[in-house]
């Protein structure tokens, strides 16, 4: 998640470009540059949710759908799902995963890797955008989403 600090032109191979200067939130490091005109890379930039619509997905969850037992195509939805970036089916994604793990624990078994994997990002996604919006803490936002 990241925060547009500036809006800049750089000359590139006699061209003049003009960029979208990016800084992310829970990073000081790091500085991103996109071209105003890459439609590509616009078409990810969201604003974030207003305080309003973070506390009604935590109060009114998402309904989590089925799980899905083939791995290919579970996998598929699961990328589709993150590539989005949509807090609400990102929240349903954790509470899908997070009551499967529960199953699985319950006979002895673990979440396969790349499920874990998928758990892991949208849960990162979710507590970096909740924390900020909130001003919470992001394992009181895993929390909340998991209850």
């Amino acid at each position: 998640m990241c925060s547009v600090e500036d809006v800049t032109v750089k000359r590139i191979g006699g061209a003049s470009i003009e960029y979208y200067v990016l800084k992310p939130l829970c990073s000081n490091t790091s500085t991103l540059f996109v071209p105003t005109e890459n439609e590509a890379l616009l078409s990810k930039i969201r604003d974030i949710s207003t305080p309003e619509k973070v506390k009604d997905i935590i109060e009114n969850p998402p309904q989590t759908g089925s799980w899905n037992d083939n791995k290919i195509e579970r996998s598929e939805q699961f990328k589709s799902i993150i590539s989005e970036a949509d807090c609400e089916k990102l929240v349903a994604l954790i509470r899908l995963i997070t009551d499967h793990e529960k199953q699985q624990q319950a006979i002895g078994k673990h979440l396969h890797i790349s499920d874990e994997r998928f758990l892991k990002e949208a849960e990162k996604m979710v507590a970096e955008e909740f924390s900020v919006v909130l001003g919470v803490d992001r394992d009181e936002v895993i929390r909340a989403v998991t209850a």
